[in-house]
Parts: C-alpha cells; sequence; structure tokens
C-alpha cells in the first residue's frame, strides 16, 4: 500500500464520482447498549446528510501512510471458515444486507472497542471499477478490475458544548439546546485492502487517528490481524530506551537523542534534493546501530542496553529509519543551534566593538572634515602620538613613526607589513 494508492481511492469520495450504494451502522450509548442500528441506500440520502456521511468516509483515508494508516494482514488461521478474514467476506458479498451478520460485527465491536462515552459505528459499501493506466499514468478507457470493499468508521458522539442562542419560538436568547453530534471517526478499516491499484483480500487498510495508541486489542479482537505498531509508537519506544540507558550516566539524554536522529535522518535520506517520503526505505539494524553508538562515543554496557533493548522490541518487526526521528524536534533544534550562533556572533563583535577607542565628542566630524582639508591623514593610537617625531632626510621633511614588530599597520584601509 502506498500513498498514491490511499490517494486514488480518497478523491473518488466526493459527490460527482462516489459509488458507494449501501450505508449502515449502530449507534452506541456509555453503558455499551445499542439505540439504534440505521440502513440506507446511500444515494438517496439528502444532500446535507449525504455530504456529511462521505466526509466521515474520507477521515478514514487520511493521515500518513505507516503512522495513521496501516496495511495489516490476516493470519493462515483467520481465511479458514470461521475465521474474521471470513467473515469480513460474508459482511461484504451480502452487500450490508444480512442483518445477523452485521449484528454479530457492531456486537464484536461493543465488547472491544474501548471507549467511555457514546458512538457511532458507521459500515460503508462501495465497489470500484479501477480504470487501466499506462507506464506514464494516462488513463484508459477499458477497467483492469473492480475493486468491491468494506469502509468501516467508528465515530465518538459527543455532547455540544452549552452557550446562549436565539430561541425562534419564544424569540429570546436563552441557553441552547444541547444536543449529540457525531464527530470524525478515530478508529476505522477499509476491508479488502487496495495494493498496487489491485484488491488484496489477504490483508486490510487499518485507520487510527491517534498514531501514540494503534488499539492493538481492537486490532487482534475484531479484525484478527496482528497488530503493527504506528512510526509514532516506534519513535516513543526508541526514545525511551536510549533516555534509560543514558539517565545513569548522563544529564544530556535529550541532546544526545537528538544527535543520534540527526545521524538518522543523514543515513535514511542523505540527499537534501531527495524527497524524503519517496527515499527507498532504510530499516533499522543492529550493524547500523553499532555504527552510530560508536560516532557518537556511546559505549560499554550504555551502548549495550540500547542494542538489547532494541533488538527485543523490534525483534519482530524491524523499524524504518524515518519512522525513529522526530522531525519537528530537529527542525527545532536546528532552529536553536542557529539562534545559539547568531549570539555568539553579535558578542564576539560586541567585544571587537568595546576594545576599539571611542571617538571623543565632535571628533568624528573633524575626521569628515579633515578628509577635505588635509594631504596626510593619520589615526593611531594615543600612546603611539607621543612617540612620532619629525626629522629632516635628504632635504625632505619626514614623519617617524616607530613600529614594533608585533604591532599592525593598515594604510588607507589596507593591512601593511614593514
Amino acid at each position: 500500500m502506498t500513498k498514491k494508492d490511499i490517494l486514488e481511492l480518497k478523491k473518488r469520495l466526493n459527490k460527482t464520482d462516489c459509488s458507494i450504494t449501501k450505508l449502515c451502522g449502530c449507534y452506541v450509548d456509555g453503558n455499551k447498549n445499542k439505540v439504534l442500528t440505521l440502513s440506507e441506500t446511500f444515494l438517496n440520502l439528502d444532500d446535507d446528510e449525504f455530504y456529511k456521511y462521505l466526509d466521515l468516509s474520507r477521515k478514514c483515508l487520511s493521515g500518513n501512510v505507516g503512522n495513521n494508516l496501516l496495511q495489516l494482514e490476516f493470519p493462515t488461521e483467520e481465511e479458514a471458515p470461521g475465521g474474521r478474514q471470513q467473515f469480513l467476506m460474508g459482511i461484504k458479498e451480502s452487500g450490508l444486507k444480512n442483518e445477523e451478520l452485521l449484528d454479530r460485527f457492531y456486537d464484536l465491536v461493543i465488547e472491544n472497542y474501548d471507549y467511555a462515552g457514546n458512538y457511532l459505528i458507521l459500515l460503508f459499501k462501495d465497489a470500484y471499477d479501477i480504470i487501466t493506466r499506462t507506464n506514464d499514468g494516462l488513463k484508459l478507457d477499458e477497467s483492469e478490475e473492480v475493486f468491491d470493499y468494506l469502509l468501516c468508521a467508528i465515530c465518538p458522539v459527543t455532547l455540544s458544548k452549552p452557550g446562549l442562542g436565539y430561541r425562534e419560538d419564544e424569540n429570546r436568547i436563552g441557553a441552547r439546546i444541547r444536543d449529540w453530534v457525531v464527530g470524525a471517526p478515530d478508529t476505522g478499516f477499509i476491508f479488502p485492502a487496495f495494493s498496487d491499484r489491485s484488491t488484496d483480500i489477504h490483508s486490510l487498510i487499518y485507520y487510527i487517528k491517534d498514531a501514540k495508541d494503534s488499539r492493538p486489542e481492537f486490532v487482534e479482537n475484531v479484525l484478527g490481524c496482528g497488530s503493527r505498531r504506528t512510526a509514532t509508537e516506534q519513535q516513543q519506544i526508541f526514545s525511551s530506551i536510549v533516555k534509560q540507558a543514558l539517565a545513569p550516566e548522563r544529564d544530556d539524554t535529550e541532546e544526545v537523542l537528538l544527535e543520534l536522529q540527526e545521524s538518522f535522518q543523514d543515513i535514511a535520506c542523505p540527499d537534501e534534493d531527495e524527497i524524503f517520503e519517496e527515499s527507498e526505505p532504510v530499516l533499522l539494524t543492529g550493524e547500523l546501530v553499532d555504527e552510530v553508538l560508536t560516532g557518537h562515543n556511546i559505549l560499554g554496557d550504555t551502548a549495550r542496553h540500547i542494542k538489547e533493548g532494541l533488538s527485543r522490541e523490534f525483534e519482530a518487526e524491524p523499524p524504518m529509519l524515518r519512522n525513529l526521528i522526530d522531525e519537528k524536534a530537529l527542525e527545532k533544534n536546528a532552529r536553536k543551534k542557529e539562534e545559539e550562533g547568531l549570539r555568539l556572533q553579535v558578542q564576539q563583535l560586541q567585544r571587537e566593538l568595546a576594545s576599539r577607542t571611542p571617538p571623543a565628542p565632535g571628533e568624528q566630524e573633524a575626521e569628515i572634515s579633515a578628509d577635505a582639508q588635509y594631504d596626510v591623514l593619520l589615526r593611531v593610537k594615543p600612546e603611539k602620538a607621543a612617540m612620532i617625531k619629525s626629522e629632516m632626510i635628504d632635504g625632505q621633511k619626514c614623519l617617524i613613526i616607530p613600529v614594533d614588530e608585533n604591532e599592525q599597520i593598515n594604510l588607507n584601509g589596507v593591512n601593511t607589513a614593514v
């Protein structure tokens, strides 16, 4: 699954290109009771409802691939009769018309979806007629295949905020009537997966709004897939391992962590002109960890703890280096370094200015007029002025200025050696 695959599906979810045929759902209260179920022919909805539901479906295709969007594979046993993959396949092939299967699905979600308040479970049935593309991306008229899929969105439902409003029936300003509002989905999936512009019945696309918590229990118990960590979760684990290993010996754990991430960034995307998201992914390996830790002089027990922690946590699935990089923190650190460099430059300039003898009052004006009045203009330190004397040399009147070996001379703006 690539970003292009996601964008291809997402851009179809509009009034013109939408081909969703059926919408079903179940509204659940905070006590896990089914308040109501719904079943609608999607294209027959009023425009207001049509666009609101369409927007909710689009949200399940938002975010970053590998972070908010994960491609999860079904274990072999889940593709056997009675498995989760077969269960979802049955719901899809029924066109959302089998109420028994829908009720079983709602019950499964209610049992395993960890949420304290009210929420709405939505299921959309869609079929995308995939148009053949040439190698240069141009569309052809004939269809390649039909991507027949389910889209599920689980949306928290919250009570609107209290406030004042116009009470039209009473023609007065009064307390606004509070109602329950369906929010953007925080969890969802597409089954089957859409990978390389084709149907992949052996996996699905999983959506999670908060990449800090991928809800592994939901993934395993409802979808029957092996859970995967998001890029944010991998980054948090990496940071925690490094800080815990460094803490007993160093106070600058944050600085060292940023330095390690900078090294990862150089390795993952060494060419500044290369598009970061499309560069060939580099995986975290033991050899690479050794190289980076040694380069930062992290050795001994500290290095061993870091390597053991990373090996333990990422044994099943080595993460991509770019998943371990906090780009915002690196950008902030780069700005901080730049500001510190400018501050030091300013301090250096201030010291240089302070070392120079300040001109006496009116001296600057005198110097300006002197340029026009005199053929020879000397500027020396006060202690040097007392040493200047006049002598006749070969009939020519000359000024004698004693110069020591370590003294510097500037003649008309040019540094001169004597």
